[in-house]
């Protein structure tokens, strides 16, 4: 019986319409903040409460942890392992490809939240010290696109359903946990994450094809 090889990272039939979809609605949900004043909606109020009587200082310290997971040099580090994992020829090339991706999307997503310029909840809510402007959220937007760029980089190399499972649910899993720690550390309001997701989204469905596509072809094998 011969091994199946691993899939390779192809076009998703449906990823340019969940690139505009995406992109659609996070334009929205900053024209709906922007429109108001920047003021946090009913659903930011409400969570922002929620976390504030649910905190307790063991809590803090662990959502600090998988706040700081999200940012920095570990988000950089997991972007080049899954530029190195999705590489077919030279490993250097994925990590290298993989990080600058990276570093390219959270030069827009600056750019966007210094144009944007939204508060950030009240200091005196802070769990941690933070700055900068607050939309989209800087952590919810990295770890979502790392952790899209984990999941498509393990689909390439996994074969059993249960595992093609776990590399999908694993990423999503500390994505998720990395946005829900920014609004229960007092630092951002929901919408900042949910801009952040939908930021992200956007950015891997439009451009993670085209980086897949010259990971299989560069650099070209002698």
């Amino acid at each position: 019986m011969v091994p199946r090889r691993p899939r390779a990272v192809g076009r998703p039939p449906l990823a340019v319409p969940a690139a505009v979809l995406c992109a659609a609605l996070c334009a929205l949900l900053v024209v709906v903040v922007v429109a108001g004043g920047n003021d946090p909606l009913a659903v930011d109020r409400s969570a922002h409460e929620w976390a504030l009587r649910h905190r307790t200082p063991g809590w803090d310290d662990v959502f600090t942890v998988v706040s700081a997971s999200g940012t920095r040099v570990p988000a950089l580090l997991l972007a080049m392992a899954a530029g190195a994992l999705a590489a077919r020829r030279a490993r250097w090339f994925g990590a290298v490809a993989g990080g600058a991706a990276l570093l390219l999307a959270l030069l827009l997503r600056f750019a966007l939240v210094t144009v944007i310029d939204r508060p950030r909840p009240p200091e005196a809510d802070w769990v941690i010290h933070v700055h900068n402007p607050s939309l989209p959220s800087g952590h919810a937007t990295t770890s979502a696109l790392v952790a899209i760029g984990l999941a498509v980089a393990l689909l390439t190399r996994c074969r059993r359903p249960w595992t093609r499972a776990l590399a999908v649910g694993v990423p999503a899993l500390w994505a998720v946990a990395i946005g829900f720690s920014r609004v229960y550390l007092g630092v951002h309001w929901v919408s900042d994450v949910v801009a952040g997701w939908l930021l992200a989204t956007a950015l891997s469905c439009a451009f993670l094809p085209l980086l897949g596509r010259a990971l299989d072809r560069y650099p070209r094998a002698p």
